[in-house]
């Protein structure tokens, strides 16, 4: 599957989550046949004309040239069907056929979002999904981490056992990818407040432990409780210093964990769109600060070129 950058987010939402979720799904593949029964071939980068917000979230195409245009949601909002109307014809109107739409929402409540409009000579509906129905199991099975991770948020038998499996997922995948697939799953499990504390609870009792200590924000802040409980030479002030150390790093280091995941997404996106990242443009964006990396993420949507970030 050829995958481009997605189009981008204008709606309401967390944006951290937004861009976490979109960049998951476009690189996983079970994900997507789980949602939509397609395999998606290509990604479109797509401004709309005259739509309200004109950016979609994820405009794919298949193989027999069907598109798929997938809108994430958080809250229950309750024009979304009329706004689906209003992509819907300017997809159309741009590409000269209607894409099948589906509404993924991923939020904490119960979905209550309805996908159909009625009204004098009109009938519309698209397809409204609660990521909580999807097969999570089918998703941990997958060879692809994206899709491990989004299991995060669908059904599982068991939420623990699930998290284990993610976690051990993660340390045993590429070393470059680690900090950012870490770092995205703690974004996601922030929509699953009990999934959260399950990470940290297992974070710190199982071998994921190891890669979690390579990590530049949890890292540092493990070792060196590690480091003063071997001085004291006790057993016991191993074990609570290390358990104190990943609830301080986990706590503290949560904002800039997700800084450095979101450096590691933007990295991926613009390698992507265009190509590798020259070593300047590396340099400067590693020493940006969390709001400067969101600027040039929102940058990235309209870009035409590397150097206009």
């Amino acid at each position: 599957m050829r995958s481009f950058a997605p189009a981008g987010y204008r709606i309401s939402g967390n944006a951290r989550i937004r861009h976490c979720s979109q960049s998951f799904l476009c690189n996983g593949r079970e994900s997507l046949l789980a949602i939509t029964s397609l395999t998606v071939e290509r990604w479109h980068n797509v401004e709309l004309p005259a739509v309200r917000n004109r950016r979609v979230d994820l405009l794919g195409e298949a193989g027999d040239g069907r598109l798929i245009h997938i809108e994430l949601q958080s809250t229950n909002e309750t024009g979304m069907a009329l706004r689906m109307l209003e992509y819907c014809a300017a997809v159309c109107r741009q590409f000269g056929r209607f894409p099948a739409q589906i509404v993924l929402y991923v939020g904490e409540a119960s979905m209550r979002m309805p996908g159909t409009l009625k009204g004098p000579g009109l009938a519309f509906d698209c397809k409204m999904v609660d990521i909580r129905e999807l097969d999570g199991e089918r998703l941990l099975q997958s060879d692809r981490i994206e899709d491990n991770v989004i299991a995060v948020l669908a059904k599982v038998n068991n939420q623990r056992d699930a998290v284990k499996r993610i976690l051990r997922r993660i340390a045993e995948g590429d070393p470059a990818e680690r900090a950012g697939a870490l770092s995205g799953l703690l974004i996601l499990a922030g929509l699953r407040r009990l999934a959260a504390e399950v990470i940290e609870q297992e974070a710190s009792q199982m071998p994921i432990l190891d890669d979690i200590i390579d990590h530049p924000v949890l890292g540092p802040r493990i070792r060196r409780a590690e480091e003063k409980a071997l001085e004291r030479g006790l057993r016991q002030g191993l074990e609570q210093g290390l358990e104190q150390g990943l609830e301080q790093g986990l706590e503290q280091g949560r904002e800039e964990g997700r800084h450095h995941g979101e450096l590691a997404v933007l990295l991926r996106q613009v390698e992507k769109r265009f190509g590798s990242v020259p070593p300047q443009l590396r340099d400067r964006l590693e020493k940006m600060a969390a709001s400067e990396v969101e600027a040039v993420a929102l940058r990235l949507l309209d870009a035409r070129s590397i150097d206009e970030l």
